[in-house]
């Protein structure tokens, strides 16, 4: 395959530059904000809520790995030169850059979609099992062994089989570019398999808040802000699902006409290939919608008066020493030797 698709216009291979660039800086903006919110304030977010923390770091790696190929360009990510002809990386594990757009984009991509299952399960645990918050927190260790190892070891696999291919269209460096039953294997097995079962969880968990409700109504316990927390866990569990759907259904596009694009001079739909890439960026955009509130301008807040005002406020405390060492004879003060820095309303 040559460095550029050539299906599509230069035109249109412009227009896929910027494309990918205004998601992926939108996309890393958002989740920057997501995980710099959730540093400042750890206690704030804590479980069932926090895997949505995870999948937003996860994000901001994905989308630092389309902006290592916007900067570096297309051909020094995708292609290699032979013969000064320029061809698509085929079965590969290098050259270096190749390999680290893979893995931001292929590790972390993945391991957010484990993340997104972890969140799915622990809003089931606590809206269908009631369970709390410190008893879901007590597997967060298992929790973390699963999103990370199993995005680590199919990772470690696709490298030991040299499996790692360009993307003509998008410049990236991923699995299944070239090598349809790599596609299949490393690529839509998986988020099928994901999407499904985190699908499970979060409408047993649906099931179970509608239970919940009947029971609130009956009994008359006001639980406003376990209500709050669930609806928004279940807001955001359909925000991911609705674009890891399309994802799907682009890869399966893809794998079902590739062949006859190859065998038959038959244009394929530019129109799909966009809307994957949006789809894969776009979580990352809608994870900052579970931090604007107040409470985040409050811990904004905070920590900038942190930084900002706690030397001056360290520094002011000598004056208020002196201060209380005045003694007052008849409304005036003794004879005291003030410092000069002192202010006159303290005086």
């Amino acid at each position: 395959m040559p460095c550029h698709n050539p299906y599509f216009t230069p035109e249109e291979r412009t227009f896929t530059n910027f494309w990918i660039g205004l998601w992926s800086v939108l996309c890393f903006a958002s989740t920057f904000a997501t995980v710099s919110t959730f540093l400042i304030d750890m206690e704030r977010f804590k479980y069932p809520e926090r895997p949505i923390i995870f999948l937003s770091a996860c994000y901001l790696l994905v989308s630092a790995g389309y902006l290592v190929r916007l900067i570096a360009g297309h051909e020094k990510v995708a292609c290699s030169r032979e013969h000064d002809l320029e061809h698509i990386h085929y079965e590969t594990t290098g050259p270096a850059l190749c390999t680290l757009v893979f893995l931001l984009i292929y590790f972390f991509g993945m391991a957010s979609s484990i993340w997104w299952v972890i969140l799915s399960l622990t809003w089931f645990l606590a809206a269908g099992m009631k369970w709390g918050n410190e008893a879901i927190a007590g597997y967060s260790q298992y929790f973390h062994l699963a999103a990370w190892l199993v995005p680590s070891i199919k990772s470690i696999a696709v490298l030991a089989l040299s499996s790692v291919d360009g993307d003509p269209v998008a410049g990236i460096c991923y699995v299944g570019n070239q090598n349809l039953d790599n596609l299949r294997g490393f690529v839509l097995a998986p988020l099928v398999i994901y999407l499904f079962i985190g699908s499970m969880f979060l409408l047993a968990g649906f099931v179970s808040l509608f239970r919940i409700r009947s029971v609130i109504k009956q009994g008359g316990t006001k639980t406003d802000k376990l209500e709050k927390l669930m609806i928004r866990i279940g807001i955001f569990s359909v925000l991911y699902t609705v674009p890891a759907t399309i994802v799907v259904a682009c890869f399966f596009y893809e794998q079902h006409n590739r062949q006859g694009w190859e065998a038959q001079p038959r244009r394929p739909d530019y129109a799909v290939f966009m809307l994957k890439y949006f789809m894969c960026l776009v979580v990352g955009i809608t994870s900052g919608v579970w931090i604007w509130s107040g409470k985040t301008l409050e811990s904004w807040r905070a920590f900038c008066t942190r930084c900002c005002w706690g030397s001056k406020a360290t520094g002011g405390s000598m004056y208020s020493d002196v201060s209380t060492g005045l003694t007052w004879r008849s409304g005036t003060a003794s004879s005291v030797s003030y410092p000069k820095q002192m202010p006159l309303s303290q005086v």
